[in-house]
């Protein structure tokens, strides 16, 4: 089965391609040429989430998914949530993110965090939400050379590493990702074996 994955993130693309095995062959907007710039315009997780599965349904007209991810800090009331890929602001990246959240992070006793991840399945009959949750904190110091975003920086419940120590294997145990692709492969091969 091809299933069309609504994002040009490699990063992304491998890891739930690692997490569906022969099952689903995942392919990005990459593989598939596409280059519109899909605005993310929605106020939540969920809103930007169906919103980019909307636009690729309607560009191939064949069952996709898309996500959205957001790292929400207790002590931020949940900021930078949404915004988490640019929370720095237009000329963001990884690096400028991480530290304004430091930044922002300083004097906060309070370190909780969570990764939450939402994923739409869009076909044509039907669109329907997964959620991904992994409880963590924040530290200080950026630790590990692996993963993108916020990974060097969080270290989810249950482990003494970043996200960015832990190889793709290791992270998928934890993973907010990971947990809420697991709900959509489900969902999946309930549909094939019914």
């Amino acid at each position: 089965m091809k299933l069309i994955f609504a994002t040009a993130n490699d990063n992304k693309a491998i890891e739930l391609q690692e997490l569906m095995g022969d099952f689903i062959q995942i392919q990005s907007l990459k593989d598939l040429s596409f280059t519109q710039e899909i605005e993310e315009t929605e106020t939540t997780l969920e809103g930007n989430s169906k919103l980019k599965a909307d636009v690729v349904f309607k560009s191939f007209n064949r069952p996709c998914f898309a996500d959205d991810t957001g790292l929400e800090v207790e002590a931020l009331n949940g900021a930078p949530g949404v915004f988490s890929a640019r929370y720095s602001g237009l000329d963001c990246n990884s690096s400028k993110n991480m530290a304004l959240l430091l930044k922002n992070l300083a004097g906060f006793p309070n370190k909780k965090a969570r990764f939450r991840t939402v994923i739409t399945f869009r076909e044509e009959k039907e669109t329907i939400q997964f959620e991904g949750v992994v409880e963590g904190k924040i530290i200080a110091e950026r630790r590990g050379n692996y993963g993108f975003g916020y990974d060097p920086i969080f270290i989810p419940d249950g482990s003494q590493l970043t996200f960015a120590q832990m190889t793709l294997e290791e992270k998928n145990k934890f993973s907010h990702r990971a947990r809420a692709f697991a709900k959509l492969k489900a969902y999946l091969m309930g549909k094939i074996n019914t």
